[in-house]
């Protein structure tokens, strides 16, 4: 068996394998892709009225949101932007949920249950196919890595002897019947999103595997490791906090003013033994660039910074990679782009099957009969 047909093989059966999968997580992505501006246009209550006020306190939301549900827990606060609402993270009866106020006034303006948000049921889907978390990401984590052999493997396939005939492989022709236009399509449509379609892969192999977070990390920073990348400071539980303000609040403060060109900003309350953490972002539902700041939970006492810009290649790399999964990085042409990539690699499993039923099936030609 020569070489481009023992590629052919593997294409062909790794294909049938992963191929539902493939849809399955490609198709979900499309819909994923433009969440935030789907629920924008759906859900007022994202949106608020903006006003030349500083933001309520994190920890009145904090109390705000106990007074709504006594059970919750409310170790999260987030401030998505100027004319954007607070949320307050809250884990309800071992349910996640977000609850929304006003970031000026604090007045409550919507709860949502996280498990019954049709995005989120999709994401779910995306990321797991509505398994168990611990199977699910291992199964679409080895598609995924199957996908990326297809698509290198297609490339081979693609690519021409002769340079003369490239510009045949890179149209589809339309005027042919409809299983040529099939063929051509899986071909052609292959090739242009191949690029795009391995960067989507291999950042969505992140969320599968550990081992993949970390090669970003290494690779970005050509295997140099940075200790204070993973600094992580030691808490004195004897202090004593030197002032009535909350913690929470002195922390949310001192990120505002280290990055006050920031829009979107964080504040997580860990327990007594862990340093509150905050995060900052210059994009409102951009989740790239972070700057964090640690802190001290019972004091407020600044304990570590830590800004995008003096972060090492490799750690700015991990964090951009949601941004580079979902497009995002790029802003509205990232994700148009993304869009378009997953919508055409959803394509090729169905055009691929087609081509592959049709071979299958293919009709021997009639053989004529000469009579004497």
């Amino acid at each position: 068996m020569g070489f481009k047909k023992t590629i052919r093989f593997l294409h062909k059966w790794l294909g049938l394998i992963s191929g539902l999968i493939v849809f399955i997580v490609s198709i979900t992505g499309c819909v994923f892709c433009f969440h935030d501006e789907i629920k924008d246009l759906t859900r007022d209550y994202r949106k608020v009225e903006v006003q030349q006020k500083p933001y309520i306190l994190a920890s009145t939301l904090q109390k705000k949101a106990k007074e709504l549900y006594p059970e919750a827990t409310t170790d999260m606060v987030i401030f998505f932007g100027k004319d954007r609402p607070a949320i307050v993270y809250s884990t309800i009866k071992e349910v996640p949920h977000n609850i929304f106020f006003n970031p000026y006034s604090g007045a409550f303006l919507h709860t949502e249950n996280l498990e019954e948000d049709f995005f989120i049921i999709v994401e779910d889907l995306h990321m797991h196919l509505w398994l168990p978390p611990k199977i699910g990401k291992q199964v679409v984590g080895i598609a995924t890595i199957i996908f990326v052999l297809m698509v290198i493997s297609g490339i081979v396939l693609w690519w021409p002897k002769k340079k003369k005939d490239i510009k045949n492989r890179i149209k589809i022709k339309w005027n042919a019947k409809w299983r040529r236009v099939n063929y051509d399509w899986h071909n052609v449509t292959g090739f242009y999103i191949s690029t795009i379609a391995i960067i989507i892969a291999i950042t969505g192999l992140t969320f599968s595997y550990e081992w993949m977070h970390k090669t970003m990390y290494v690779v970005g920073n050509l295997g140099k490791d940075y200790p204070e990348d993973h600094f992580k400071p030691a808490i004195d539980t004897a202090l004593v906090a030197n002032s009535n303000a909350n913690p929470v609040d002195i922390a949310l403060a001192e990120a505002f003013k280290a990055k006050p060109q920031d829009k979107m900003f964080f504040v997580w309350y860990l327990g007594e033994k862990e340093a509150i953490i905050t995060g900052s972002y210059p994009e409102a539902l951009g989740f790239h660039h972070q700057s964090n700041l640690l802190f001290h939970p019972k004091t407020g006492t600044l304990l570590s910074k830590n800004f995008y810009e003096e972060k090492s290649t490799g750690m700015q790399l991990q964090e951009m990679n949601y941004g580079l999964h979902t497009g995002q990085f790029f802003g509205l042409t990232g994700k148009i782009i993304a869009f378009i990539a997953s919508l055409l690699a959803a394509a090729l499993p169905v055009t691929g099957f087609i081509i592959f039923w049709g071979r299958r099936n293919k009709k021997k030609p009639k053989t004529k009969v000469i009579s004497r």
